[in-house]
């Protein structure tokens, strides 16, 4: 559970650390609406790659006690 808590971090802080870098303030017409939907949308995958790794470690340790016995 580990390293699905740690590869969720990671994926976290490059989407900080491309949204900083993206930010469409400066630009002279700022699209904040696609801005953000791209944001979200990226929250929402990681989320969902973090429900595959923890469903995939859960049917690995039923596969390992199902072998044990």
């Amino acid at each position: 559970m580990k390293k699905i808590n740690i590869t969720t971090a990671v994926l976290l802080i490059y989407l900080i650390v491309m949204s900083v870098i993206g930010w469409p303030g400066k630009k002279a017409d700022p699209d904040y609406v696609q801005y953000f939907c791209v944001i979200g949308v990226t929250v929402l995958v990681i989320g969902f790659l973090r429900f595959l790794q923890i469903k995939r470690l859960k049917i690995r340790e039923k596969m390992k006690d199902g072998k044990k016995e």
